[in-house]
């Protein structure tokens, strides 16, 4: 039997468990976010939800009265918009549910991990912070680096006064971690 068995059907992976009727799901990832991270995905959440949606839904409703919907603009844009808001609530109601918010800093607070402020120093002097949080939440211009981001990657687990050498499109920069903390 082994001998007219497929490549195919030897290298499937098995599943020897009896009470697995599900095929073999990709594992979901767990995503950190900040509390102040998880509350703008919040509002945002009830903005869109209870503010934006009912006020295009009544758009839609009153070019809907207008009479023909294939040419009405502001039908067909309402539309577009409605889908779009629904798309949005249903990506971070989504995302709320599988997010956890880190509140508690870390044991070793010399040492950065998620949600730290780390201010570093490059080769030529020049000092910056960056505070390692969620994809979520990233935003350069705030400082705020994911914590998948490369610069986040080299920092996370080392300690104040410690070099780190980073490998960004441009080449490497070495950094010096100046401070690290957990509070603004």
């Amino acid at each position: 039997m082994l001998g007219t068995m497929s490549t195919r059907d030897r290298t499937r992976p098995r599943n020897d468990d009896a009470d697995a009727d599900e095929p073999n799901k990709p594992v979901k990832r767990v995503a950190y976010i900040t509390p102040d991270g998880a509350k703008r995905l919040r509002a945002e959440l009830d903005e869109l939800w209870l503010k934006e949606r009912p006020r295009v839904t009544q758009q839609v409703s009153d070019a809907a009265a207008l009479g023909d919907r294939s040419e009405n603009a502001d039908y067909i844009y309402g539309k577009r918009r409605l889908r779009e808001i629904d798309r949005r609530v249903r990506f971070l109601s989504k995302r709320l549910d599988v997010i956890r918010i880190v509140t508690e800093p870390p044991a070793d607070p010399k040492r950065v991990f998620f949600g730290a402020y780390v201010t570093v120093e490059d080769d030529e002097g020049a000092e910056k912070t960056y505070r390692i949080v969620g994809a979520d939440e990233s935003d350069l211009e705030k400082g705020f680096i994911s914590m998948d981001s490369p610069v986040a990657r080299a920092l996370l687990g080392k300690r104040e006064g410690e070099e780190v050498i980073i490998k960004v499109p441009r080449g490497d920069v070495e950094y010096t971690i100046l401070a690290v903390t957990y509070s603004s």
